[in-house]
């Protein structure tokens, strides 16, 4: 574990929460509160991979904390190692993520590997990296793989997007909406899925997704001739440059209580850290994504910490969930993962 990460673990643990103790394992507590000693995977679904930090944008709610001065990036062995682990599962999703993924030399190379093994392959996206001359070509070269494209675009109104991401990025990217859009994208094609993902702009819940999705639509549609699938809405993580920005701005015991009070235990048997293996770029495993932005790495039974190279699903299987108060950000309200709502 890094300085960094270890610090904003440090600053949650610390927060004095009412009626929590500061010295014990909230997160924890009220999961035995409610039947859960511990976490357990169930059966894996998804095989995310990070294929590093390197992007094109600096957004402020980054729990990557990527940007175009980061220069980790997985390497041959790494993800060569990672398409043996794959086979070595039954998961029906191939998770690519990033930073920008699509900046990886073998990005392509990779989602056809994928594809060739019958996976439902998704990128995620910012968007406008689209809108950059290498990349000009992707939507018609996915659509032509059936990846589904989920785009993160914070507000369907330019100036909530534009604060949360910087200057111009609302319009760039309605222009490479506006592109999938051309290459059969959004449109209710099965092969050809558009998914949007939204995270509150400030210090607040994600609201209620399916009637954010309506309005989405509506908007979009009417104000710029962009259509999509679905919506999915994620709650920020108090971690990385988003807790940054709560310490600057006197929001972190706020948004905090918040999450807890929020709480919902409902969330938690659908929670993606259960049916999810997050590889990170330098080959360790974790339980999610988020638990990679903090160095959490996922331990085997024997205490080892868990590595791609050696993967083994059936002890997989066997290890503990790692969480901490962070978690609490995928169990408030309606519940938040990588594939949006967990609960109706």
């Amino acid at each position: 574990m890094t300085r960094a990460t270890a610090k904003q673990l440090e600053q949650l643990d610390a927060l004095d929460i009412p009626g929590k103790s500061v010295e014990a394992a909230d997160f924890a507590a009220d999961l035995a509160a409610h039947g859960w000693n511990e976490i357990l995977p169930t059966e894996l679904e998804t095989f995310q991979m990070n294929l590093g930090r390197i992007c094109n944008m600096s957004c402020r709610h980054c729990h990557v904390d990527a940007g175009p001065d980061r220069v980790e990036q997985m390497d041959d062995e790494v993800l060569d190692a990672c398409l043996r682990a794959l086979d070595r599962t039954a998961a029906h999703t191939v998770d690519i993520t990033g930073g920008a993924p699509e900046f990886h030399p073998r990005f392509r190379e990779l989602v056809d590997a994928c594809v060739a093994r019958g996976k439902h392959v998704i990128d995620r996206c910012n968007l406008t990296v689209l809108r950059l001359r290498r990349c000009r070509d992707l939507p018609a070269w996915l659509a032509e793989r059936g990846v589904e494209v989920v785009a993160s675009l914070p507000h369907h109104r330019r100036r909530n997007t534009d604060a949360q991401r910087g200057a111009g990025t609302f319009d760039r990217s309605i222009a490479a909406l506006r592109q999938l859009n051309d290459e059969g994208y959004g449109q209710g094609d099965p092969d050809r899925v558009l998914t949007l993902m939204t995270n509150p702009a400030g210090a607040f819940l994600a609201g209620g997704q399916a009637s954010m999705e309506g309005e989405w639509k509506a908007a979009l549609a009417r104000d710029h001739g962009v259509t999509f699938d679905r919506l999915i809405a994620l709650n920020n993580m108090p971690i990385a440059r988003f807790q940054e920005w709560l310490v600057a701005s006197g929001n972190l015991r706020p948004y905090q209580l918040r999450l807890v009070e929020a709480f919902n235990p409902a969330t938690i048997p659908g929670v993606m850290c259960r049916n999810t293996l997050s590889v990170a770029w330098d080959g360790r495993l974790f339980d999610c994504d988020f638990n990679q932005m903090l160095d959490l790495q996922a331990v085997d039974v024997d205490g080892s910490p868990m590595r791609v190279g050696d993967f083994d699903p059936g002890r997989w299987r066997e290890h503990g969930i790692l969480t901490a108060r962070h978690c609490y950000g995928c169990t408030a309200g309606a519940g938040s993962s990588c594939g949006g709502a967990t609960v109706s």
